[in-house]
């Protein structure tokens, strides 16, 4: 077992803590008969970090099962979100995009989990203290990406390329983005730049796939659900303090003023796909939750 003397401040709490949370989610989601994603390494990045060690890593350690408010429900949430992004990128990488830029990669380990195509190029952007964290547990393990891995210590609030092209990336090429749990944290401004900076080094047949909220956002009512009350009661996570305060911008339609092809799904689109996840209910912290999927046009 894995601990590092002194995990980073900026994985342990505030947004680098819900990349713990996310872990733990897909830890519990490897172990289910019906998973619907698997990460081998994921419960090693939880049980590196000390205050974490009472958080469930498989489902027979979850009271109440998929009814469980945190650990169910909200942990399928997150599992689903992991395969159908998962799904996506290999899609991309099967079609002939080699490289994948990961915004926000967080304590996912797809350049080493995933079956990728020879030459593809996983570059993953995130503090570099979540970048520090992750590399010494994955060290620890001896794990070798499948990949070409590239690692980038970068503020994605602020200038972010630069670091990007001195990595070796080429924007003439076509690129697989995603920002994954990630869009909700950046204040409106950086959101909007981000999504321009995409769109400007996007060749023909790149594409994106982000996740956001409903620029209406959501009733006092669904921010007293279970959902947000048990990360705070039992994680000491108040989610809605960390994402962005304010009106969120319209991405998907900057996307589409930019040329690109554009969906939308909601994740009960996926449960029903799949046929396992999270459904709706009433309240539902979920319900205000897309998918987008943009298409660079040529």
């Amino acid at each position: 077992m894995i601990h590092p003397s002194a995990p980073p401040r900026g994985v342990t709490a505030g947004v680098g803590r819900t990349a713990l949370l996310v872990a733990a989610a897909r830890a519990i989601e490897t172990h289910r008969p019906d998973a619907l994603a698997h990460d081998p390494f994921a419960a090693l990045f939880v049980r590196a970090a000390p205050d974490t060690a009472d958080w469930p890593l498989h489902p027979d350690r979850v009271p109440g099962g998929e009814f469980d408010p945190l650990w169910g429900r909200l942990g399928r949430y997150f599992a689903l979100r992991t395969r159908v992004l998962d799904d996506h990128l290999l899609a991309r990488a099967r079609s002939g995009t080699r490289q994948m830029v990961l915004l926000g990669a967080g304590l996912d380990s797809r350049a080493f989990r995933l079956g990728w195509p020879r030459g593809c190029v996983v570059y993953e952007i995130d503090s570099a203290e979540v970048l520090e964290f992750k590399r010494t547990v994955l060290d620890a393990t001896g794990a070798a990406p499948v990949a070409e891995r590239r690692p980038l210590a970068a503020d994605l609030r602020h200038d972010w390329a630069t670091a990007l092209l001195g990595a070796g990336f080429d924007p003439a090429a076509p690129t697989a983005w995603l920002a994954e749990g990630l869009l909700l944290y950046l204040p409106a401004p950086a959101e909007q730049r981000l999504i321009a900076t995409v769109a400007r080094l996007s060749a023909p047949g790149g594409s994106l796939a982000y996740e956001t909220k409903e620029v209406t956002g959501e009733s006092v009512r669904v921010r007293g659900g279970p959902v947000y009350t048990e990360a705070r009661r039992r994680l000491g996570l108040d989610l809605h303090r960390l994402f962005a305060p304010g009106p969120r911008p319209d991405s998907a339609g900057a996307l589409r003023s930019r040329g690109w092809a554009v969906t939308v799904r909601t994740p009960y689109h996926f449960t029903a796909f799949h046929g396992r996840g999270p459904r709706p209910e009433p309240d539902d912290a979920l319900a205000a939750n897309r998918w987008t999927f943009a298409a660079a046009g040529g």
